[in-house]
């Protein structure tokens, strides 16, 4: 959760996205805060009983992008054209922006420019109140929010891929290194407890997932 950042000053790639206060949805987030607190993540990812999981996958995706937008925004300058020329993790595995409007045909760019076009797509996608209703109580989730939602998990899973591939030695420069484990093991669980990415889409991390997941079965 975003309070595994605690009060640092926190420059963040995009703006942070605010659940409202007050609202359903914000209770759920401090649930799940409180929850993750304990240090059992397994638990803490777990679907609250009686509640929606159409609403706890929303809340958590807004998290998701919250964390990986304050664990980008600390590289962001090391993380460059001229570093990393293509958006890649590690040497086996390149990824070709396309979002399926605005760029139809996959397009070979920057690690930056890829990850500035993926989280401006995600934050579209969380802006989009017919898609993450989340000022009215009770308004439904559209039939086809959990595939959005896939997607967006399977694409937030690319910075985590890219910045442990590529910017590992930065990380660790900065002394991050706890807080982006710890992240990632918290995404980990969630994709896995409630099976939104392929285990193919996991396959340039399958080494480091195994090594967090192990110790937690």
């Amino acid at each position: 959760m975003s309070f595994l950042f605690g009060n640092r000053s926190s420059k963040t790639f995009k703006p942070k996205k605010n659940i409202p206060e007050g609202s359903h949805q914000y209770e759920l987030l401090k649930h799940a805060e409180a929850t993750l607190g304990s240090g059992n993540l397994r638990m803490a990812v777990m679907l609250p009983e009686g509640e929606d999981l159409n609403e706890w996958v929303a809340v958590n995706t807004v998290d998701f992008f919250n964390q990986i937008n304050m664990l980008y925004g600390t590289i962001t300058d090391f993380c460059t054209e001229e570093s990393c020329p293509v958006m890649s993790a590690g040497p086996k595995y390149e990824y070709h922006w396309a979002d399926g409007t605005n760029i139809k045909k996959p397009i070979k760019c920057s690690a930056p420019k890829y990850i500035d076009y993926l989280m401006t797509w995600v934050q579209d996608q969380l802006d989009d109140e017919t898609l993450f209703p989340s000022k009215i109580e009770g308004v439904p989730f559209k039939r086809n929010f959990m595939s959005v939602a896939k997607t967006i998990l399977k694409r937030l899973f690319r910075v985590y891929a890219h910045i442990y591939h590529q910017h590992f030695d930065s990380v660790m420069q900065l002394q991050e290194e706890a807080h982006l484990n710890t992240s990632f093991k918290h995404f980990i669980f969630f994709v896995q407890e409630f099976n939104l990415i392929d285990r193919k889409e996991l396959a340039p991390l399958q080494e480091l997932i195994e090594k967090l997941t192990t110790k937690d079965r």
